[in-house]
């Protein structure tokens, strides 16, 4: 097999395995890698699906018009990253991780950084993993094990949390330390599937170095020989029913389940907080990921809504008006999202507001009002829209929505979704927020979906990658 048909197989697979472990573990999501494998070698660059159209000035004057990326040449065994202000490029909306090595002088590669996500550290844990195949089969040049390494970047969600959490601990000082962070992981998962009596699991674990467990304030303690197993999670998740909806903690030194103690914690303690069908991982106060339907996800569960703030961006409203009104929409979407049913908001930025069809009031809610924004998110439980304005107050609430049919209509996504498409096709000045009671939040405006997924075609097999220069003159 010649040079290049290596260099495009292993780029080829390393890639797309890397692309698809990431879409599952975020949202979907693109790569892309600039690498050049001598000290002397022009840069080459592989973006099969676009990623970074767009950034091709700034990659040109870096590394075109300048060679300080390609640094001192690496003769020996390690891989050491390149720091963040070294490498100086700074592209927004995207993540980025680069290494040099002996086989590979040079490595970027990219990813998209999505805005929900909690944390860029497991992400960049991926990246690292990319660089580091790339390298080895650059050193051994065995195609052989090409497909292996793209199908194992398919599946490293766990490997990823767990190193970028083994760096973390160890950035706050715990180098040394007896906390094994792969069966906490796993006893996160097996619990967090475990119904106890058709519930959910709900309530806090928190993992402390052992050194630190004095300073933990018990509620009580389990007899070392009756101190349960991290690894059998149907026990544990009986236990955690003690700890439910209350701020008591079961506490676990990594191996074992110790007792349940109340207040702060010592050290870089990891927590896992289980909240029924899904829940969160965090190093001390810092979110890491989540979890749900027995995987990991980079998410905040938290509602994106880029894409209404952009429309308030271009409506007349003030500022101040503008993110207020963000803030009281954001708030009712994730209530209504934690409390597991759907609803729809209509947000009119018009000054000359029109009557909605529905249930009106003598005098309209002011949703600066805490307790009167709290009785419009148990509003949101009827049938029918909120009708919001541009005033910051709730017009209406039960309120119907009718148009006319319109392309885009899907019938898998219910009635709210289409609803929403024909009333604001008809309706300029009207972006509808629509809350599934499976959590997804849809943004509609002139009867267009504005958070529909782009889909991505496939990566096929290609040609060797281009070279920078040929890249930015095409």
């Amino acid at each position: 097999m010649s040079e290049a048909s290596f260099e495009s197989i292993c780029i080829f697979h390393i890639l797309d395995g890397l692309r698809v472990g990431l879409s599952h573990f975020s949202q979907q999501s693109r790569a892309a890698v600039v690498y050049a494998e001598t000290q002397d070698s022009p840069p080459r660059i592989c973006d099969p699906q676009g990623l970074l159209d767009g950034h091709e000035p700034k990659l040109r004057d870096y590394y075109l018009y300048s060679s300080k990326w390609r640094g001192q040449e690496v003769t020996g065994s390690a891989m050491p990253l390149i720091d963040e202000d070294e490498a100086a490029l700074d592209l927004s909306g995207l993540i980025t991780l680069g290494t040099r090595s002996r086989s590979m002088q040079y490595q970027m590669w990219f990813t998209e950084q999505h805005p929900n996500m909690c944390s860029l550290g497991p992400t960049k844990s991926w990246l690292e993993y990319a660089a580091g195949l790339i390298s080895q089969n650059f050193e051994t040049r065995n195609v052989m094990s090409l497909d292996t390494a793209g199908f194992m970047l398919q599946h490293c969600a766990n490997h990823a949390i767990r190193d970028y959490i083994v760096d973390e601990r160890s950035r706050y000082g715990w180098l040394d330390t007896q906390i094994r962070v792969y069966p906490f992981l796993d006893a996160i998962i097996g619990v967090s599937g475990t119904k106890e009596e058709g519930a959910w699991p709900r309530g806090r674990i928190v993992v402390v170095e052992p050194s630190q467990l004095d300073q933990v304030r018990f509620v009580c303690r389990f007899p070392i020989h009756e101190q349960p197993r991290l690894a059998d999670t149907k026990h544990v998740r009986k236990l955690l029913q003690a700890v439910e909806d209350s701020g008591r903690v079961l506490v676990s030194d990594g191996s074992t389940m110790l007792g349940i103690a109340i207040g702060p914690m010592p050290g870089a303690y990891l927590a896992a907080q289980f909240s029924g069908t899904h829940g969160f991982l965090w190093i001390k106060n810092e979110l890491v990921c989540t979890f749900s339907d027995g995987r990991f996800h980079s998410s905040n569960l938290k509602a994106n809504l880029v894409q209404l703030e952009e429309q308030l961006l271009e409506t007349d409203m003030s500022m101040e008006t503008q993110h207020t009104l963000l803030q009281i929409v954001s708030l009712m979407v994730n209530r209504v999202r934690d409390r597991k049913h759907g609803c729809t908001l209509v947000v009119d930025t018009s000054e000359d507001s029109f009557v909605m069809s529905g249930q009106h009031f003598e005098e309209p809610l002011d949703l600066q009002d805490s307790s009167q924004l709290k009785l419009a998110c148990s509003l949101a439980k009827l049938d029918g829209a909120l009708h919001i304005c541009h005033d910051l107050k709730l017009h209406g609430f039960g309120c119907l929505m009718d148009g006319r049919s319109v392309p885009g209509e899907n019938r898998a996504r219910g009635a709210r979704f289409n609803s929403a498409l024909r009333f604001t096709a008809e309706h300029e000045d009207i972006v509808v927020v629509v809350v599934s009671a499976d959590r997804p939040v849809s943004i509609i405006k002139n009867g267009v979906e504005l958070t529909a997924l782009c889909h991505f075609s496939q990566i096929g097999g290609f040609k060797r990658p281009p070279l920078l220069q040929e890249w930015v003159m095409s």
